[in-house]
């Protein structure tokens, strides 16, 4: 889990948490040029990297594999490059040349073998192994267009990889041999194949990138959000979930590639289109909330479970993907 913050001009000018739910949990806080590894049992400081390159954004991702319980951070404000930390034994573990642009994304797989990154090009979406920083897979999200990557996430299985931006599509790619890919069987032995032999090698590069396996279209843009892929009722879904608070979860074929299919949308707020806002006198916004509500709204969050959550292991307690009878 993570989160980001900001404060005012006498503090951090920005944050991120990160934590994993492990046996031996990790908490990850990240200023703009120091890290703080901390042991979520007793909330003491395991260690401080300090002196990072510049991160405004506290950009960061902790992996929440225990075996490869791993931290990675910008390694350089000028390039892409990724510095991968062991936040067990506390050493550093790798450097990762991944872009030639500014990171603007990180995201680890669920076995902690394997990282995600975007730059803040936005073009091009490369995995690599953690273990001898290879780089596995390249993906090409668009070529007409840069975009600011908000978020990228793996599936638990590892299959997938999905990536959203603050445009209005959210792309699904297939972590598959590309010598066993249907599509570039085909490509190789088209005229395309015969041609890659001489074309020179950055345009040889763009001709190999994958494509997306399936696409979700969202009906907005410019708004940030964040995304999962997780396997629900024994179906393979989507869901993007908005800083306007609207959850919307798609449907997709893990057979097939194509648009992914829009199956419900729900209200993560759970405030009624019909709901007036003068009601009992005071507004629904969070900032005129009284500060017993908020006392009482931190008490629930800190539940385990914390009440409202919605349990995807119970198909009865997933209000999301309840079907209303007309």
């Amino acid at each position: 889990m993570n989160s980001t913050s900001s404060s005012d001009s006498n503090g951090p000018k920005s944050f991120s948490v990160n934590f994993n739910q492990d046996a031996s949990s990790r908490l990850i806080v990240c200023l703009e040029e120091s890290l703080y590894i901390h042991d979520i049992r007793n909330m003491g400081v395991l260690h401080t990297i300090r002196d990072t390159p510049p991160n405004p954004s506290g950009l960061c991702a902790l992996s929440i594999n225990h075996e490869n319980c791993y931290v990675a951070y910008p390694g350089s404000s000028s390039i892409g490059e990724v510095q991968v930390f062991d936040a067990v034994n506390l050493h550093a573990k790798t450097m990762i040349h991944a872009h030639d642009s500014t990171l603007a994304a990180l995201s680890f797989s669920s076995s902690g073998t394997r990282i995600a990154t975007a730059s803040e090009k936005g073009t091009v979406i490369r995995v690599f192994s953690v273990v001898d920083a290879s780089k596995l897979y390249e993906f090409r999200r668009g070529m007409k267009r840069c975009v600011a990557i908000s978020c990228l996430a793996f599936s638990l299985c590892g299959q997938f990889l999905s990536c959203s931006s603050n445009t209005e599509t959210v792309h699904i790619f297939k972590l598959e041999d590309p010598h066993n890919s249907p599509r570039r069987s085909v490509e190789e032995s088209s005229w395309m194949g015969y041609l890659t032999n001489y074309l020179p090698t950055q345009v040889t590069d763009v001709f190999t990138q994958g494509r997306a396996f399936a696409t979700a279209y969202l009906p907005f843009c410019g708004v940030k959000n964040a995304i999962a892929i997780a396997t629900i009722q024994h179906q393979l879904r989507l869901l993007v979930a908005t800083e306007s608070g609207v959850l919307y979860i798609y449907n997709i074929d893990p057979n097939e590639p194509g648009d992914a299919v829009l199956y419900k949308e729900h209200r993560l707020d759970a405030v009624p289109e019909n709901f007036d806002k003068t009601d009992k006198g005071r507004s629904s916004s969070p900032q005129n909330i009284e500060e017993s509500d908020k006392l009482r709204e931190m008490a629930a969050a800190a539940e385990s479970p914390p009440k409202g959550a919605f349990q995807f292991s119970d198909d009865q307690e997933y209000p999301p993907l309840t079907q209303i009878s007309d």
